[in-house]
C-alpha cells in the first residue's frame, strides 16, 4: 500500500452523536493517499459502537480518558502521513479541504502550518455567524507573536494542518493541554516556519455548551481563560528556550489576558483609558479597523469596580 501523504487525526470524547459526520466528511474528501485515524479518549456514550461500524476504512484507537493532547499525540504516533490534519469529533469538513491544504503546502515549502476559516454552526448544523477567524494572517508571524505574547486571530483545531517534519521538531503536545490543544499548535508552529491562511471556510465548527469559543463569558470562564493563557505563555517560553529560539513572551503584552482580568476586577476611568490605548496598539490584531473597534468597545463595556461579571457581558 502506498504511504499516505495526508493523515486525518480525529479526537473524540463523548461525541457519539456527532463523530460519524466528522468521519464521513473525511472519507468524502477529494484527495488521494489519505489515512484516517480516530482516537477515542475514554468515551462513556455510544461512541464505541459508532466507531466500530467503520471497519477497515478508519483506524480506531481506544484509550482511557487523558485529555485532548494525549489523544492527538496518540493519533500522530499511529499515523504516517507527511501532512497532519486535525479534526475535532464535533466538527466536519467541506469536500475540498484536504486537496486545498495539500496544494498550499506544496506551493509553500517553508510553511509549517496551513489553516482556513471555519463556519460556526448551531448544534443542528445551521450557520450561526460569519466564518472565523475574521482576520487572516500569513507569512512569518514569529515577530508578531513575540510582541503579542503569542496571541493572534488563530484558527480552531479543525482548521489546522502541520507538516510532520515540524511535529518532529516541536514534539508531542504537552499533556497539560487537556483541552484547547490547538493553542500549542497555533502558538508554537509559527516559530518553526511560515503560516499560510486559506480564505475559504473549508470546515464547520459546531457551537454548543462544551465549546471554548462562545459569544459571552461568565466569571468562571474568564478565570479559565486567564489560567489557560498564562499556561500557554509559560509553555511557549519553555519551548523557545529549549530550542534556542529568539524571543520570549511577556504576559503584559497579552491584551485579551489584560481585558479578562479587568472584567473580573472591574475598571475605573484610568483602567479603561489604559486598555483602550493598549488595544489600539495591540500587535495580535493586524486589522486596524477591527483593532480600533475592539479597543473602544472594550473600554466602554468593562464593568465598574465592584460590579460582578454577568452572562450579558461580551467576551473578546
Amino acid at each position: 500500500m502506498e504511504r499516505p501523504t495526508i493523515s486525518v487525526l480525529i479526537n473524540n470524547y463523548n461525541y457519539g452523536r456527532y463523530v460519524a459526520r466528522a468521519i464521513d466528511s473525511a472519507l468524502c474528501q477529494q484527495a488521494s493517499n489519505v489515512e484516517i485515524i480516530v482516537v477515542d479518549d475514554g468515551s462513556s456514550d455510544q461512541s464505541r459502537s459508532v466507531l466500530e461500524g467503520y471497519d477497515q476504512r478508519v483506524k480506531v484507537l481506544f484509550q482511557e480518558n487523558q485529555g485532548q493532547a494525549v489523544a492527538i499525540n496518540a493519533a500522530v504516533k499511529a499515523s504516517s502521513g507527511d501532512i497532519l490534519c486535525f479534526l475535532d469529533a464535533d466538527d466536519w469538513w467541506a469536500p475540498g479541504k484536504l486537496s486545498a491544504t495539500a496544494a498550499a503546502f506544496q506551493a509553500n515549502p517553508q510553511a509549517s502550518l496551513v489553516y482556513h476559516r471555519l463556519q460556526p454552526t448551531r448544534s443542528d448544523g445551521s450557520p450561526s455567524s460569519k466564518p472565523i477567524p475574521r482576520t487572516l494572517c500569513s507569512g512569518n508571524l514569529s515577530s508578531r507573536l513575540a510582541r503579542s505574547a503569542g496571541w493572534w486571530p488563530f484558527p480552531m483545531t479543525s482548521a489546522v494542518a502541520v507538516r510532520r517534519s515540524g511535529w518532529d521538531v516541536a514534539g508531542d503536545i504537552p499533556e497539560q493541554f487537556r483541552m484547547s490543544a490547538d493553542a500549542w499548535l497555533t502558538g508554537i508552529y509559527p516559530f518553526l516556519g511560515g503560516v499560510v491562511a486559506l480564505p475559504y471556510p473549508l470546515g464547520f465548527y459546531r457551537i454548543h455548551n462544551n465549546n471554548w469559543y462562545r459569544p459571552y463569558d461568565d466569571a468562571a470562564m474568564l478565570r479559565k481563560r486567564i489560567a489557560h493563557w498564562k499556561a500557554v505563555v509559560e509553555a511557549t517560553n519553555q519551548f523557545l528556550s529549549a530550542h534556542d529560539l529568539a524571543g520570549r513572551l511577556r504576559l503584559g503584552d497579552h491584551y485579551p489576558y489584560q481585558v479578562a482580568s479587568a472584567r473580573l476586577e472591574g475598571a475605573d476611568i484610568r483602567t479603561r483609558f489604559r486598555l483602550a490605548m493598549e488595544g489600539l496598539l495591540f500587535a495580535g490584531e493586524p486589522n486596524l479597523l477591527r483593532r480600533t473597534r475592539d479597543a473602544l468597545r472594550t473600554a466602554c463595556d468593562l464593568p465598574r469596580l465592584g460590579q460582578k461579571v454577568g452572562l450579558s457581558e461580551s467576551a473578546r
